[in-house]
């Protein structure tokens, strides 16, 4: 039986097991239990754990120490944390490794706090404690607390070993720490006579993710062997610079040297092709994984659908799931967002209703699918399903479908999504306050929305344009000018969007000084170049202020071609200021752009509708009769009772059209005597 465990054959070792069993007189000894359990939990078989301990129990040898902490990780291993916590607690003095099996148990059933609860709890450590809090740590990405922990374990006088120092330099890298994992590096060639290749890719990892390539290239040349982990964290660190050329040479040029190629560094690659102009080279590495035979991993099918995926090529995402012998629920969620980015409503609902499994990350995937295709009380029905079906929501969760409240302006609905991410203990996510701020600027509701702003400890860039542009929604451009200002002194850099809100809130305010400023500085201040929405915001500036020359001139002195959101603000603004013969121009450039051309003819009819000209608005339905263009019909949506109900011009599909036209008739029959219009 151990012979078979230690050679990676724990189901051989169960086989003679049970050979054990049925030889009755040959259960005399406590190891046979005892390797029978490693393997059980090596093979995570949860059914098997029951039964094993269940015999140890009716034999007697359950009360013995060293089966107890045989038993306690066994069902930690098999992911039975609460069996194993009844275990631990029924331990007079647990030795270390029960302590240390706890601690990785409850890291995973109830997180890093219980786990560091236990920490702490501990009469005594060893190093396997500290690795094994530190690697938690690191692992669940807490940068701070894993660098304190090591500063903290080397002061308490314990050597870190490889292991210590590869989880670390990993947290480094995850949050380009590059002082912290150099300050680190050099301990280690102070302190260490030899680096094993774990931490030497350790450092090529850290150092390719923190941008200083050099130093990794150098840390690569410094090795005597090279593994196919050593190039994969090159590749990787490479590739998330934004290299993505240079990271296929790479690649190249490991081919050339006798590694051989693993998963990992193909999933890798994959994520290198993972945007149009590199699909070719994602079809050839397609190539080489069935050429390889790895095209059976479920690992590499779904990076295949991800990076055929990300590439808008949902055929070819689809071939590859088709083709993967064993999928899982990363591989159908993978499917459910190559369909969305395309548009597929009908086949990803297909897909999540075809699932046998699912989690929190497919039904957000389906409430995104929704929401980003304008079906948002869809998206909505979905997460009250979701609460129906008892799945434990997350921050993505309340985020999106808070989102959802924000584009529908359903003020009631979302306080109650806002009133279950309390109770979930998300209130005070970033990302789900940031929401909040956006639902309650749209709704109207702009003090609330800065009352969550305010209360927001640890805000984010999001945060601050996210409550930016509630302002600006709501006309107050000057206070946007001051949180901008606030920002600015906070030491946040401001992004394109950020400029955009304060564009924004100049225009609806006119505050024309101040908006040519803002757009001038955004290039000479932060290399910030406008996009087409930056234009159309100085043009909308211009043309609400009558300066309608100014934004003419504007749009010909534009880098490139000015687009129908441009084109729109200029006709808008000849709306306001009466100017028919610059409202024809916009027209004709928007018409060659194929925009709706409802929308057009009907904004250049109210022009000369506003201007007086009533033979312009004549000749403008008559051309539209003869083109056969019909206008969208208007649309207006009221929340009752939970329920958005939408109307349209003439409508006569709502089922309680009649008693509504009926008391609109009496309304107008009121206002008729009594004259109140």
């Amino acid at each position: 039986m151990s012979g078979y465990f230690r050679n990676g054959r724990p189901e051989e070792a169960l086989r003679v097991f049970i050979s054990l069993i049925r030889d009755c007189a040959s259960i005399t000894n406590l190891l046979s239990f005892s390797c029978a359990m490693k393997a059980c939990g090596a093979l995570g078989y949860i059914k098997l754990a029951f039964q094993l301990h269940g015999l140890l129990e009716k034999i007697d040898f359950g009360s013995d120490t060293s089966i107890e902490t045989s038993v306690l990780d066994m069902y930690v291993k098999c992911d039975a944390v609460r069996y194993a916590e009844l275990v631990f607690l029924r331990i007079p003095n647990p030795n270390l490794f029960c302590f240390n099996s706890m601690i990785y148990g409850y890291s995973k059933f109830y997180g890093v706090g219980r786990a560091l609860d236990l920490f702490n709890q501990m009469p005594e450590r060893d190093s396997v404690s500290w690795n094994t809090m530190i690697s938690i740590l690191s692992q669940h990405g807490f940068c701070v607390p894993t660098l304190s922990m090591f500063v903290e374990m080397w002061t308490q006088g314990f050597r870190p070993n490889s292991m210590t120092y590869a989880c670390v330099l990993s947290t480094c890298a995850s949050f380009c720490e590059l002082e912290w994992g150099t300050h680190l590096h050099a301990r280690i060639v102070r302190t260490e006579s030899v680096l094993d290749v774990y931490v030497s890719n350790g450092l090529i990892d850290m150092y390719a993710k923190c941008g200083n390539l050099e130093f990794a290239r150098q840390a690569l040349n410094s090795l005597t062997e090279h593994n196919s982990v050593t190039w994969t964290s090159l590749i990787g660190g490479v590739a998330q610079c934004g290299l993505e050329e240079e990271a296929l040479i790479l690649f190249n040029q490991m081919r050339k040297v006798p590694v051989a190629l693993d998963e990992f560094t193909l999933t890798t690659v994959l994520k290198v092709c993972s945007y149009p102009n590199n699909i070719s080279v994602g079809g050839q590495l397609h190539a080489l994984t069935i050429k390889t035979g790895m095209d059976s991993f479920v690992s590499m099918g779904n990076a295949l659908i991800k990076m055929y995926s990300k590439c808008g090529d949902s055929q070819k995402a689809n071939y590859a799931f088709e083709m993967m012998p064993v999928s899982n629920i990363i591989s159908w969620t993978s499917m459910i967002t190559a369909f969305s980015q395309v548009g597929d409503v009908e086949k990803a609902q297909a897909c999540f209703d075809k699932m046998l499994e699912r989690n929190v990350i497919t039904w957000n995937s389906m409430i995104s699918m929704y929401i980003q295709n304008g079906f948002w009380e869809c998206g909505l029905k979905f997460y009250l399903q979701m609460h129906k079906e008892c799945v434990m929501p997350d921050d993505i969760t309340f985020a999106t479908s808070i989102s959802a409240c924000a584009d529908l302006a359903m003020l009631k609905v979302g306080i109650q999504i806002i009133a279950h991410a309390e109770k979930f203990g998300f209130g005070s996510d970033v990302s789900v306050a940031n929401s909040v701020v956006t639902m309650y600027s749209r709704c109207g509701q702009i003090e609330d929305a800065r009352k969550v702003f305010d209360s927001i400890s640890m805000k984010d860039l999001v945060s601050w344009n996210s409550m930016m542009a509630g302002y600006a929604q709501n006309g107050q451009g000057r206070i946007v000018i001051e949180i901008f200002k606030n920002m600015l002194k906070m030491e946040y850099t401001p992004d394109s969007i950020s400029y955009i809100s304060v564009l924004s809130g100049c225009s609806y305010s006119g505050l024309v000084t101040e908006g040519k400023h803002y757009f001038e500085s955004m290039t000479r201040d932060y290399g910030i170049f406008p996009t087409h929405e930056h234009f159309a915001c100085m043009v909308d500036l211009l043309g609400r202020a009558g300066l309608l020359e100014q934004a003419k001139s504007l749009i010909f002195e534009m880098p490139f071609k000015p687009n129908a959101d441009v084109w729109g603000a200029l006709l808008s603004a000849c709306k306001i200021h009466c100017n028919p013969k610059l409202a024809e121009f916009a027209v004709r450039n928007l018409l060659e752009l194929n925009v709706d051309k409802s929308g057009i003819y009907i904004l250049l009819a109210h022009v000369y509708s506003e201007c007086g000209k009533l033979e312009g608005v004549a000749d403008v339905r008559k051309l539209m009769r003869e083109k056969g263009i019909q206008g969208n019909p208007g649309c207006s949506w009221i929340e009752i009772n939970n329920r958005v109900h939408v109307f349209t011009v003439d409508e006569a599909n709502h089922p309680q059209i009649k008693d509504i036209y009926a008391i609109l008739g009496d309304i107008h029959d009121k206002m008729e005597v009594t004259r109140s219009y």
